[in-house]
């Protein structure tokens, strides 16, 4: 949005344009970093004599109507150009057609999809194709035996959420699975506990259920409170469309969980282990040189990352007993010294501290149908 902004503002149209952007509520998490990519790029505009008014909604309960109803006002403001999302076609087709037959340009953005900016003669759409990308979650849950999923959408009659659920059903049904929408009131939006019980609810009712997708990263974090109060947490797997830090969080926290079981070992006969904290990038780091630089099977690389582990191990093993140094010194030291290890010998043997290393068929079947490509493992 800032860039469209800018671009704008820096020569497509005259100095001194009025661009008006509608949007969704402030609360809205979405549409909270829109608006700071607005605020930012208002300054691009005003440095070339123009302004930016941010038109919001103050409710989703009539998404379609109310942004029809922004579109009207910027038209009677004067704005000269117009920025929306097409959430509701049905609604607001005929207020975007009469801005432009006001000669007021239009970009949709965020719904709407490039199909329906060409039918309306828009200057462009600026945003993701929703529908191909729930077709894609689809037969991901399909494929990795998530075969009942419902699909929560906090909006309904958006068109752009509705589309991610209809992509969801029609991907996961080419899987052999079935998916259903479940739609909440628009006053649940940006109400966690309301999202969270209704979902909670749902797979309470419906045991069968092995997967729940939802349409925003707020509405995923409920979702997973949801799911833990459902008691289904490690049965339902939990996806969003969207991502945010607790989302993150949640990923690396099952990470960790895996990490903490031998941690747990050490610390119980009153040992601790600091040196894992770069045995993970460490172990990372010789899989992408042995299988990524020198092209062996992946399940060398793997290998050759447990020796790797099992190595250092018996070092701070023999370390501790032998000398009595607390395990806390010993591994300090080891952590420092793999870290310098690691660094240096990437370094000597590929010349770079960047390996890519490109995921094969038995990766790709093991670990997702996504992952593919060139990844990149960098030493920071």
């Amino acid at each position: 949005m800032a860039s469209v902004m800018a671009f704008s503002a820096g020569g497509v149209l005259a100095e001194g344009v009025t661009i008006a952007v509608v949007g969704g509520k402030s609360d809205d998490a979405f549409f909270a970093k829109v608006k700071k990519g607005i605020d930012d790029a208002t300054l691009v505009v005003a440095a070339h004599g123009g302004m930016v008014n941010y038109l919001q909604l103050q409710t989703y309960d009539n998404i379609g109507g109310d942004a029809a109803n922004l579109v009207r006002t910027a038209i009677s403001q004067g704005a000269s150009v117009i920025a929306v999302p097409n959430w509701v076609p049905d609604a607001q087709d005929e207020a975007i057609k009469a801005a432009m037959a006001a000669g007021i340009p239009v970009i949709l953005y965020n719904s709407g999809g490039a199909d329906k900016s060409k039918e309306l003669g828009a200057i462009n759409y600026i945003g993701n194709e929703e529908y191909p990308a729930g077709l894609a979650a689809g037969a991901y849950f399909g494929t990795h035996n998530a075969k009942n999923v419902i699909c929560v959408n906090t909006v309904p009659g958006a068109q752009n959420l509705e589309d991610r659920c209809r992509g969801v059903s029609d991907g996961i049904v080419k899987e052999g699975g079935v998916s259903t929408q479940l739609p909440l009131p628009a006053s649940a939006f940006g109400d966690p506990t309301a999202v969270a019980e209704a979902i909670k609810a749902t797979l309470l009712k419906d045991p069968s259920i092995t997967g729940v997708v939802t349409i925003s990263a707020g509405d995923a974090n409920s979702a997973a409170i949801g799911i833990e109060q459902a008691g289904v947490t490690g049965k339902v797997a939990l996806a969003s469309f969207d991502m945010d830090g607790a989302g993150l969080d949640r990923i690396k926290a099952a990470s960790l969980g895996i990490i903490a079981i031998p941690i747990r070992l050490l610390m119980i006969a009153g040992e601790l282990d600091i040196s894992i904290g770069l045995m993970i990038p460490a172990s990372s780091m010789t899989i992408a040189i042995i299988s990524g630089h020198y092209h062996l099977p992946i399940v060398v690389g793997i290998l050759a990352a447990l020796a790797l582990g099992a190595l250092v191990g018996f070092i701070n093993g023999v370390l501790v007993i032998r000398t009595a140094v607390p395990s806390f010194i010993v591994t300090l030291g080891k952590l420092f010294s793999v870290a310098g290890l690691t660094l240096g010998l990437s370094v000597f043997l590929t010349g770079t501290t960047s390996v890519a290393i490109k995921a094969g068929p038995t990766a790709k079947f093991v670990l997702g149908h996504f992952i593919g490509g060139i990844y990149q493992v960098t030493i920071l």
